[in-house]
């Protein structure tokens, strides 16, 4: 829809449309007219620079403030010495939090040195209502304040700083709404995130995301074919489905879904090559997705599977609703169905009581599954969870000692296996040059091992079929098949 957009015909002396997204367009024309007043004053068009400090979800979140700022005028810079910025901030962990603060006494001597920028602060951090009052209280050069929830009025939110020259502050406790249509600037022209859903019902009493993200709601499958539809038309042959936890998709739609059914709608769309999706939570991962993944040929072999901890006793205090058990029974289903599935996982060291028993089974989980990767993390408190409060905080010498010996556990398995593939043959998706060797390519496997290969940015966003010579630990050097 956004493509067909002409922002000069839309009426900005009538008032707002109610109806979204036709009123962010209305908002965006408005916010073209200020553009075009600065660019006869200046001479040249405004910049502005989003910087995304959280996961996937934040990404995509950014490639929409990115399309909605190109369409009113704005140039895309990586300098923060920019005309507008944004930090889309991300909570997971304090020094997340730390580093916003950090940052924006830079931005503050960038503004005083620019007295016409403007600052913005969206994302995560935004939903804690102590950071919200620290920022007024402390940072008041920061004209732009908004959370996760209305994402979706960015332009009207910054048409009012515009037009007021007044600090906004709008922070939704939670919302219900999806609107769909809105412009998107991608980083990639090959791949593309999809969300599929946003928020989570899980409440792991580690996590505040439940709590800055809101309750799950899904959007219509219709709408996310058709978002498929729309990228493979523009080029893109691989998706990223994302949500906090994609198994419980469609579970609150007015006619229910499956998430199983979702991937095969979406592997019927022609040009789409690849699909991956991410994050699965273990408790929600039905057979129905096993037998999907096993009979696709564009699901990439590759699942995200956080395991957090090999405790069953530990599980339980995290609220994570299965046991040491049932995760390993679940890997053997998947690995029955999937025998060249690459399976990854996350894993907290250092959680509120563990003792040397409880990361002795973590220990356990790892060396059975095997793991082809795993993102480590020491517990970091987060305020306003029930594990904040929790007693028997491990002490931080035991915790270093712990992560220090899972991390070793790790990189070892992962470097075994795989050295298992090399000398294969395998297709590799293209991304970027080399940002070392200019004479490399480098992508990724259906499993997500990165791969170098020769090549210049004729090769970016194509599927390129390559032997794996070399196995480096955690990537690989590969010739492309019919070349010397």
């Amino acid at each position: 829809m956004y493509n067909e957009i002409d922002l000069d015909q839309i009426d900005i002396h009538a008032g707002p449309p109610t109806e979204e997204p036709a009123r962010q367009y209305y908002f965006m024309a408005k916010c073209r007219e200020w553009v075009r007043d600065f660019e006869q004053k200046n001479g040249r068009s405004p910049k502005a620079c989003v910087v995304n400090m959280g996961c996937q979800m934040n990404a995509r979140d950014s490639e929409k403030l990115l399309g909605i700022l190109r369409l009113i005028g704005y140039q895309q810079t990586e300098s923060e010495k920019a005309d507008f910025v944004i930090y889309n901030t991300c909570t997971v962990r304090e020094n997340a939090n730390n580093k916003v603060y950090g940052r924006l006494g830079y931005l503050n001597v960038y503004k005083k040195q620019n007295p016409q920028m403007k600052i913005a602060l969206c994302g995560c951090m935004m939903q804690e209502p102590q950071v919200v009052e620290k920022l007024k209280k402390s940072y008041r050069f920061v004209d732009l304040i908004f959370g996760t929830h209305n994402i979706y009025k960015f332009a009207e939110l910054f048409a009012a700083v515009l037009e007021t020259q007044d600090r906004i502050i709008d922070i939704w406790k939670d919302t219900e709404d999806i609107v769909e249509d809105l412009p998107i600037q991608r980083k990639y022209n090959f791949k593309s995130g999809i969300n599929i859903m946003f928020g989570c019902n899980n409440f792991c009493s580690y996590c505040i995301v439940p709590y800055v993200r809101g309750r799950e709601r899904s959007r219509r499958p219709e709408d996310i074919i058709r978002e498929a539809r729309r990228l493979a038309a523009d080029g893109v042959v691989e998706v990223m489905l994302l949500g906090q936890n994609v198994n419980s998709y469609g579970k609150n739609l007015p006619e229910p879904v499956s998430f199983a059914n979702l991937l095969r709608e979406i592997e019927k769309v022609e040009g789409i090559e690849r699909i991956r999706f991410m994050t699965s939570h273990p408790k929600d991962l039905s057979q129905e997705l096993i037998d999907v993944m096993a009979a696709s040929k564009k699901i990439c072999r590759h699942l995200h599977l956080p395991l957090q901890s090999g405790s069953t006793r530990i599980l339980r205090e995290m609220n994570r609703r299965y046991t040491k058990e049932e995760y390993l029974a679940l890997v053997e289903r998947l690995r029955a169905a999937i025998p060249d599935i690459a399976l990854t996982t996350d894993i907290i060291v250092g959680f509120p009581g563990e003792t040397e028993e409880d990361f002795t089974d973590t220990l356990d989980v790892v060396r059975k599954v095997g793991f082809d990767s795993a993102f480590t993390f020491i517990y970091s408190k987060r305020t306003g969870t029930p594990a904040a409060v929790m007693e028997n905080q491990v002490p931080e010498e035991i915790i270093k000692t712990r992560f220090d010996k899972l991390l070793r556990e790790v990189q070892q398995i992962a470097t075994e296996k795989a050295q298992k593939l090399t000398g294969q043959i395998q297709t590799v998706l293209v991304e970027e040059v080399n940002e070392q060797d200019p004479a490399l390519v480098t992508g990724r496997l259906s499993n997500n091992s990165v791969v170098h290969i020769p090549g210049d940015a004729s090769f970016i966003g194509r599927l390129v079929d390559v032997t794996l010579e070399e196995c480096k630990g955690f990537y690989y050097y590969g010739k492309p098949i019919g070349t010397a």
